[in-house]
């Protein structure tokens, strides 16, 4: 696909960065399912056709999105202190993937994997390795964080106590399932955890991203 901001004289303003920009937008407030060439080009105000002339199809958009997510994310510099290089890209993996909940899925399972991809990748990887880790070590490592920040994320996405509202106003009609006296340890959590004052399911991250960090260690020296 040309990168030209002048197409075939339908809409000479476009490119193909506004059309993923747009694209991106798109995600964010209806979701990936509602992203398709056809609906793309309508929130352009172009035709479908004209589209093609940036992009090839939808893969190639979503590929570019996912590009574009990964822009977002701080990138791990080699030579520092590993753990606080590992602990800023999980915070920031998280951060990023809360204004774009759709990509969660996405991030690892594109197959034409874009430049600011592939250099989040190669970033994090040698920061593992310039720490000691060895190469198994940095597979298990790097695959464990991930694990980790990706469903931490999804998890986060999907409860139903999402929201702005008091926690304890949301979960009232979960509490009265409890009525019955059939779930103490359920009752416990939510009266002495989650419905607390100020409770906030993401605060949890923190906890276990430090559990995790402080269990690697890189190979002993000789």
């Amino acid at each position: 696909m040309k990168d030209a901001a002048a197409g075939n004289g339908d809409r000479p303003g476009l490119s193909r960065e506004k059309v993923l920009q747009k694209a991106l937008e798109l995600a964010d407030r209806e979701g990936i399912a509602a992203l398709s060439i056809r609906s793309l080009a309508q929130k352009m105000g172009t035709k479908p056709m004209t589209l093609y002339y940036y992009v090839a199809n939808k893969d190639e958009i979503l590929d570019g999105l996912v590009d574009l997510v990964f822009t977002e994310i701080e990138t791990p510099e080699a030579g520092g202190d590993w753990k606080e290089q590992m602990h800023r890209r999980a915070h920031s993996a998280r951060k990023v993937l809360r204004r774009h909940p759709w990509a969660i899925g996405l991030l690892e399972s594109r197959k034409a994997p874009g430049p600011a991809t592939l250099k989040h990748h190669e970033a994090t990887l040698a920061t593992l390795r310039a720490a000691g880790f060895t190469v198994q070590q940095t597979a298990r490592a790097y695959s464990l964080l991930d694990s980790y920040i990706y469903g931490f994320a999804l998890q986060e996405a999907s409860l139903p106590l999402a929201g702005s509202g008091p926690m304890a106003e949301v979960a009232g009609p979960i509490m009265e399932r409890f009525a019955t006296g059939e779930y103490p340890h359920m009752v416990e959590i939510a009266t002495e955890v989650v419905m607390q004052p100020g409770y906030d399911y993401g605060n949890e991250f923190a906890y276990g991203l430090e559990l995790i960090l402080n269990a690697l260690e890189p190979a002993p020296a000789g």
